[in-house]
Order: structure tokens, then sequence, then C-alpha cells
């Protein structure tokens, strides 16, 4: 069955919080946020999450190539939400307030597979420093 584009999204979103090998419990509860607020996700069945959770970590456990993974995830998006796409896995990989080298690689890599403006990415990068720095 081939991902619609929100289960894209959610792939992206999962692979942001695995990057470092861990998912933390405020990358799954920001995840589970996320799908409860956006439009993006109106009428998605939040029941969904964790089967497709679930495939995407088994497609990264199996051995897949981590772009062969963001090259199906890509490939469900509609170009509309390309920049959707990067901000959600921004936000997701900045929750933690402290970004691995592995979390910037990934972004580096969804950057690379997106057809997604620098300047775009750059100003979704410094909102998201700015929505989680601490007074």
């Amino acid at each position: 069955m081939p991902l619609s584009p929100q289960d894209a999204l959610i792939y992206l979103m999962v692979v942001a919080a695995s990057a470092d090998t861990r998912m933390s419990q405020n990358e799954l509860d920001r995840i589970g946020e996320l799908i409860g607020v956006l439009p993006v996700f109106k009428g998605y069945d939040r029941s969904r999450l964790p089967d497709v959770a679930n495939t995407c970590v088994d497609l990264i456990n199996e051995g897949n190539d981590l772009d062969a993974v963001l090259d199906l995830a890509i490939g469900a998006l509609p170009p509309r939400l390309q920049d959707t796409a990067y901000a959600l896995a921004v936000d997701v990989a900045a929750v933690d307030l402290k970004l691995e080298q592995e979390e910037l690689r990934f972004l580096e890599m969804i950057r690379d597979h997106l057809d997604v403006d620098r300047l775009v990415t750059a100003a979704i990068e410094t909102a998201a420093r700015a929505r989680y720095r601490h007074a």
C-alpha cells in the first residue's frame, strides 16, 4: 500500500526522532501533538500512528538505506508539502533542545532530498531555535 502524504510526514518525523539512535519521550510526544493539531493531519486516523511509526522503524532496522526510506517518504509528498515536511522534521529534532551530530546529518540529508529553497530551510531552522529557546 503506498504511503499517504500524512504517513510520509510521520516517516520523516520518526526518522528525525531516531536519527541519534534513540527516540526520546519528548520526541514521541511532540509527534503526537503535531498530528493532533496541525491542519495537514486533519481527518488523519491517529490510531494508525503506532503502526506507521513501527513500519518506518522496521524499514530502518531491516538494513534499508536511509536514503531509500527518505526517497519513499518524499516520493509520497506533493510538492506543496515539502517545506512542511522539513519544518516537522526540524521541530521533532529540536524538541530535546540539543541536536546531536547524527540529527544534524539527517536534516542535511532531508534538505538534499527535498526541493526546498535554502533560504526557506534556514528560516525554518531559525524559527525552531526561537521556539525552543529558554529564557
